[in-house]
């Protein structure tokens, strides 16, 4: 019998590494007999996003990766434009996010970012109004103001004459964090001062990001038995989402404690005083009769905050760290968005006066530029430009899952089914010589700038650093 056991195991190691020696040939990852192409996602799970971008360069931009045998899991990764129409567009109705995504983006509840149909629809809604009200746009640049002059200029201050390095990243986080919960649960957590507090909220939110990843590259009967038993990634992401929810809950319950006055007139005329409220006090007040018994609750409500504190602070940040890094590897770039502010500050008749603080200085151009923020922003179309690049280089949201309803097959000839998961692989995109030529690795302004000197607009499904 033992000698059987000893032929069984060569055999199967001289097939395991004849294979595992093999893939180099192209570069794919190869299906192994009884595990699949687990091996490759878990030997690479720390560099994920590299490692589906290296597969779709060296694959006709769609890829199908096959878990273990009797796993389930399929997942159809696509950095092809003609897909991404498809799916966002075409045939929109036939992809939700779908239960496979629901399941894994459990921890964000009802929000917008985990719900379908009629319940998405309802929180697009609420959006939509929230945000394209012509006041909040000043409503909002009046929060980032205030940030910058409380919180942003002192820190920058204070590391400058004690020569201490700055964690850019870890300021814009701060600085979008607190922001975001200003006009999200209107409670400002000055996360960004000179002292730097530790934001135990901010650490959950990380954990909770990292553990979901996770369970996008294991299969769901693993992560879903480390739930079980309480341990792993599974243990700590359910410590990490009661921390979140007793920092938000907190918020929801002084909130409701507070009789404002604000609520009263904004009740009597809605339309005038959207801008006025946050978020939650927008859904609160909200008494459309088919969600008028859910968007009380507070269950309901922290659903709502986790899905846009997780939209506002990570992706602003994100941009935000990753254009300044690109900046200081181009010190051009960075010239030639200065020549483009200091010619809009002429054009626009804006006379600064060199006697004048510095503080006093900051807040006279913000008058001015609040006050002119359309046209002006217009007028910066290198500097739009270098936005764009970076986030077609570095995407906030990488990815975007799909389940399709009803089996279809895909513009690039691929067949799926409702038991596959697509996987639109956004930052992949960004570098694929055949979607951006072959310069797409490099960091150009240029390329978002027409011969007439205007913005170029590229198609949203092959620009789908904003998911539309």
């Amino acid at each position: 019998m033992a000698e059987y056991f000893e032929i069984f195991l060569a055999f199967f190691s001289f097939l395991f590494l004849y294979l595992y020696l093999s893939r180099n040939k192209n570069g794919l990852p190869i299906y192994l007999p009884f595990v699949g192409m687990l091996p490759a996602l878990l030997q690479n799970h720390h560099r994920i996003l590299h490692f589906f971008t290296e597969i779709l360069q060296a694959s006709p931009l769609t890829f199908l990766i096959e878990g273990p045998w009797l796993s389930n899991l399929r997942l159809l990764v696509t950095a092809d434009p003609a897909n991404a129409h498809h799916l966002l567009s075409k045939n929109f109705g036939n992809y939700p996010k779908g239960s496979k995504f629901t399941e894994i983006f459990e921890p964000l509840g009802d929000g917008i970012f985990n719900s379908d149909g009629e319940l998405w629809q309802y929180h697009r809604n609420m959006a939509q109004t929230f945000f394209s009200h012509p006041q909040f746009q000043p409503f909002f640049l009046e929060r980032i103001w205030k940030k910058i002059e409380s919180g942003l200029f002192p820190v920058l201050d204070h590391m400058s004459k004690l020569r201490l390095e700055i964690d850019l990243q870890d300021l814009f986080e701060r600085f979008t964090f607190d922001i975001t919960c200003n006009v999200i649960l209107g409670h400002d957590p000055k996360s960004l001062c000179i002292s730097l507090p530790d934001q135990p909220f901010c650490k959950a939110l990380h954990y909770a990001e990292d553990a979901i990843l996770h369970r996008h590259i294991v299969p769901g009967c693993v992560w879903k038995f480390q739930r079980w038993l309480g341990v792993g990634k599974e243990r700590k992401l359910r410590e990490c989402e009661k921390l979140a929810d007793d920092f938000i809950l907190d918020c929801i319950s002084k909130k409701k404690q507070v009789t404002c006055k604000k609520s009263s007139s904004y009740k009597e005329n809605k339309a005038e005083n959207v801008w006025k409220l946050d978020i939650i006090k927008y859904y609160m007040d909200d008494k459309r009769a088919s969600f008028e018994t859910e968007s009380h609750t507070d269950k309901f409500l922290r659903d709502v905050a986790v899905n846009y504190l997780l939209a506002g602070r990570d992706t602003i940040s994100a941009a935000l760290s990753w254009f300044f890094y690109l900046l200081s590897k181009n010190p051009h770039v960075i010239s030639r968005i200065r020549e483009e502010l200091d010619m809009i500050m002429v054009q626009s008749d804006y006379v600064q006066d060199h006697n004048e603080e510095d503080k006093t200085k900051g807040q006279h151009w913000y008058n001015h530029f609040s006050k002119n923020f359309t046209k002006l922003s217009n007028k910066l179309i290198y500097l739009h430009g270098a936005v764009c690049e970076a986030i077609r280089l570095y995407p906030p949201v990488p990815f975007n899952p799909k389940g399709p309803l009803e089996p279809d097959i895909l513009p690039s000839g691929h067949r799926v089914n409702s038991s596959m998961q697509i996987i639109l692989h956004i930052y992949a995109m960004g570098r694929m010589k055949s979607i951006w030529g072959e310069d797409c690795h490099e960091f150009k302004p240029e390329r978002w700038i027409s011969n007439k000197g205007s913005i170029k607009h590229e198609p949203s499904y092959k620009f789908l650093a904003f998911n539309a």
